[in-house]
């Protein structure tokens, strides 16, 4: 790769943590360019011409632009990643599956329980706190006598589901019931290249 690509985040998103934390894992030269989002600078004409939602992450290559954070790790895995995205059918789906628990259930459980605790957002604590317990279930019987969520090694599936189950604790949602989602945890966190995300993190601006 000849240029470095561009990656607009804010550090508090776990959102954009996917990204930036799936460049850094798969070594993918990148620039960070922080969008100031307590300035408004996510709404910005500038920025609204590259995601009209108004949301970070969002991805620069060249004259490619991608934004939503699963849709950007699909794009960096296939393009300068392969090892992290299976080829086969099986394999693929197996991880789109998780990225689907990703946008559902983890989203609106784990990530949508912090706004309550840290920011205090209106919603209601004990509907994210059921799906945040779902999602985690069924991260907890994907991850049964296996290391990674697809296949023998780390795929994006993993990048997906990563920030915002290490930081449930955050939102009262507790990981004591789930002693293969914290193994799981642990071991993402030992992979070379692994930077963990802040304490707390915004979502309300994030995709």
């Amino acid at each position: 790769m000849s240029t470095a690509v561009r990656i607009h985040h804010f550090p508090k998103s776990g959102h954009a943590h996917r990204a930036l934390v799936f460049a850094k894992l798969a070594g993918i030269a990148h620039e960070r360019v922080f969008v100031d989002l307590a300035a408004g600078a996510h709404k910005t004409p500038d920025f609204l011409a590259m995601n009209p939602n108004g949301q970070v992450p969002v991805l620069e290559d060249g004259d490619v632009v991608v934004s939503d954070s699963n849709a950007i790790l699909v794009y960096l895995a296939r393009r300068y990643a392969p090892d992290w995205m299976p080829t086969d059918p099986v394999g693929e789906a197996a991880v789109q599956r998780w990225l689907t628990l990703a946008a559902g259930d983890i989203a609106f459980g784990s990530a949508a329980a912090r706004l309550i605790t840290v920011f205090g957002a209106p919603l209601d604590a004990d509907f994210t706190a059921t799906i945040a317990n779902r999602a985690m279930q069924k991260l907890e019987q994907g991850l049964e006598g296996q290391d990674w969520l697809v296949g023998d090694r780390p795929t994006i599936a993993d990048v997906a589901a990563y920030s915002y189950t290490a930081h449930a604790p955050e939102g009262n949602v507790s990981l004591a019931p789930y002693p293969n989602v914290r193994a799981w945890l642990a071991r993402f966190e030992a992979l070379d290249g692994f930077e963990p995300m802040p304490a707390t993190a915004v979502g309300l601006v994030a995709e």
